[in-house]
């Protein structure tokens, strides 16, 4: 069974997608690695990488190039100075040099030799080819970059007749929502006490809090930028920036000097639905905001639906409990993170194979769910959130126009949030006795409806608004 740690799930990064910036750039580092390992490090005297399918078709958009010089050059996308990265990218554009992992250079020109191929390989839409040219040989290496940041080599086929048995760890391993309620009927502890027994096997406590308050303080920090960033975004597309402009609004008189300071300033003003509404949908769209720049956010599940979680762990920090601590956010994103586990064991998070669904749908799910253990909601009651929520997204598009994670994208991060919010209200009205539609059974269908998605609709943005509204409309 394959055992995905939360901190998989949840990772620090660059924007503005996890599929073609984050992945291809963890696909360089691990190319460098191949290479190190096989000795061959030392003796490249070229490279060249080949795009291919969703990567290639809208990977200028996604700034795929850009993320794979980064990666070559042996920067960390989780601790690059987001400031540096226009610097670097001048540079090897101008001196057409790469300081190669930062040890020795080489030449390479971003204009030929990294290569934009339209045509698809077979095992997934996200490919590309790295290719070290050594004493006139060619040495290809082929990685897939299958969502959520995850990098393979071989692709894993996600049916019952194909499927590649992973090593699993954990004490309790779980693959669906049945397996989940099981143990915790076992063990008597709410969803986030599994995950965090499972967590424990294979970290120390204090590392896992830790990286759950890094994480948490990079959402934060992330929908502060956000909301205290003027001015219109980069790509061509013309976009302003609305966060700014709606925080303006609610945000009143109170002051603030830091992140910390602002979450509990927001805690003072006006509540009423209205407030609520446009208070969790400026988070979301601040969050993505930073995103389409090149902002570092965290994929959850992916970069394009980055803006969901926070938003609504927000909203229960801000709105529902003025009381609530590190010990809710940890809960929260225990719960977040596991069930983004389940959907892309059982199905995928990648809009290159399954549209918008497996994007904003699987983020809106991971926030139904966790919000509503945090609103005392049982075991059960989580999963008939996180089901209520991917149901009223099947079947939704990837259709970025110009390629660029702004349009519909943006939005689709606040739509999903409030959506989330709803489907964990509902859920804790319901009797799991009365449910017809069990969580395992959104996600088989999630995934059946993604093989049947025409490929025009996954993130290739050659179908939907991507066509019908043209870059120079913008």
């Amino acid at each position: 069974m394959e055992c995905i740690s939360i901190f998989d799930m949840l990772k620090i990064g660059v924007g503005p997608s996890s599929s073609h910036t984050l992945g291809p750039w963890r696909a360089a580092e691990r190319w460098i690695e191949e290479l190190k390992v096989t000795k061959k490090f030392d003796k490249v005297e070229k490279i060249t990488v080949d795009l291919y399918g969703s990567l290639s078709l809208t990977g200028k958009g996604h700034a795929t190039d850009y993320a794979l010089l980064l990666g070559l050059s042996g920067a960390d996308p989780e601790y690059i100075p987001v400031e540096s990265i226009d610097i670097i990218i001048a540079s090897i554009k101008k001196t057409k040099t790469l300081l190669f992992n930062n040890e020795r250079p080489i030449e390479l020109d971003i204009k030929t030799d990294i290569i934009f191929n339209k045509k698809f390989l077979p095992f997934h839409s996200n490919a590309m080819i790295f290719t070290a040219h050594i004493n006139g040989k060619r040495y290809k290496s082929a990685y897939y970059s299958i969502g959520g940041g995850f990098v393979v080599q071989e692709e894993r086929k996600i049916s019952k007749k194909n499927k590649i048995i992973f090593y699993c760890t954990f004490p309790y391993p779980v693959e669906n929502g049945v397996q989940l309620l099981k143990f915790c009927e076992q063990l008597k502890l709410p969803i986030s006490g599994v995950v965090l027994e499972n967590e424990k096997s294979i970290r120390p406590i204090e590392t896992i809090d830790s990286e759950i308050q890094r994480i948490w303080d990079t959402m934060l920090e992330c929908m502060y930028v956000g909301c205290h960033t003027e001015g219109s975004l980069p790509g061509g597309l013309n976009v302003r920036r609305r966060a700014y402009d709606m925080h303006q609004k609610l945000k009143g008189e109170i002051a603030y000097t830091n992140p910390v300071e602002w979450l509990y300033s927001i805690r003072g003003t006006e509540v009423k639905f209205r407030q609520i509404l446009k208070w969790v949908s400026c988070f979301a769209l601040a969050v993505n905001e930073v995103n389409a720049s090149l902002g570092r956010v965290v994929t959850a599940p992916t970069n394009g639906s980055a803006g969901v979680i926070p938003s609504v762990l927000m909203y229960y920090l801000v709105i529902e409990n003025h009381d609530a601590n590190f010990e809710d956010i940890k809960r929260f994103l225990l719960v977040a993170g596991e069930i983004g586990s389940i959907f892309k064991k059982g199905a995928t998070i990648s809009a290159a194979m399954g549209g918008c669904q497996a994007e904003i749908g699987v983020s809106s799910a991971m926030a139904a769910g966790a919000l509503c253990e945090l609103s005392g909601g049982t075991p059960e009651q989580v999963l008939i959130a996180a089901e209520i929520a991917m149901e009223h997204h099947l079947g939704m598009t990837c259709d970025p126009i110009g390629g660029l994670v702004q349009i519909p994208c943006i939005e689709r991060n606040a739509m999903g949030a409030i959506k989330a919010i709803n489907a964990c209200e509902l859920a804790l009205d319901t009797d799991p006795k009365n449910v017809k539609v069990p969580l395992d059974k959104v996600v088989e269908t999630m995934w059946e409806t993604a093989k049947d998605m025409n490929t025009k609709y996954k993130e290739t943005s050659e179908g939907g608004l991507a066509v019908r509204v043209n870059m120079t409309d913008c």
